[in-house]
């Protein structure tokens, strides 16, 4: 791919701009020297005003999405991506959330441009356990582990049950529940249908890939280590 495709499609402006951009020696490779828009230089030694390029098509990001934001542009509030560089926004293929987690979640949160990734991940066959941190209004009554681990509850206006999950009680009125599928509000109706309200909710890890030591609002991009986390 000629160096000025790929620079517009990771999003750092129009194929005019970069062209510019790289007449006026912007784009050079790690020793220092300039190159020009048909230049083959490997994707990890390209710079672009002295910094690194972002990585290619493939990238997998993993987010601790603070509370207050939003997955979707069709929802009201601050969207994840403002936590991401602008040229997030403009990559080609589309970056795209795996999943989402609405306003009042925080959390483990997956960012991709590869489709096949994507599918991979959300698909019933990978079984990919979620697990979340929930803190609830009223104390636990005592029965909801086993009724959310029989494969038969049903929530209100579905056809289906749910898929067995597993409920680990670690206080009267905090709990940490693992699912291997992702219903809407699921974690919520869950414990709505018990008789219970969650008051706050946080995912902490996708598979064996969690959030710890990464700060509220920050990310960072996967290696194929971590990816392979997610399905371990």
């Amino acid at each position: 791919m000629r160096l000025v495709k790929l620079l517009a499609n990771l999003g750092y402006g129009s194929r005019k701009e970069m062209q510019q951009a790289i007449r006026n020696g912007w784009a050079t490779d790690k020793d220092g020297n300039t190159l020009k828009a048909d230049s083959k230089t490997p994707h990890e030694d390209i710079l672009f005003d002295d910094e690194p390029i972002d990585p290619a098509q493939g990238v997998v990001i993993l987010m601790n999405k603070p509370l207050g934001y939003t997955c979707s542009i069709k929802d009201h509030g601050r969207l994840v991506y403002d936590l991401l560089p602008d040229r997030y926004r403009l990559r080609k293929p589309v970056l795209s959330t795996i999943g989402r987690l609405d306003k009042e979640t925080s959390g483990a949160l997956l960012f991709t441009d590869d489709g096949t990734f994507l599918h991979r991940v959300i698909s019933p066959k990978s079984n990919v356990p979620k697990v979340y941190e929930v803190t609830l209004d009223r104390p636990l009554k005592g029965d909801e582990a086993a009724l959310f681990a029989s494969g038969e509850m049903m929530l209100e206006s579905e056809v289906k049950p749910l898929k067995p999950a597993e409920l680990e009680v670690l206080e009267e009125t905090h709990a940490r529940l693992t699912l291997h599928e992702g219903r809407y509000h699921q974690v919520r109706r869950m414990f709505a249908a018990t008789g219970n309200h969650v008051t706050d909710l946080s995912r902490s890890r996708i598979g064996a890939l969690g959030v710890a030591g990464l700060e509220e609002g920050g990310w960072k991009i996967l290696t194929e280590n971590d990816k392979a986390l997610i399905f371990s």
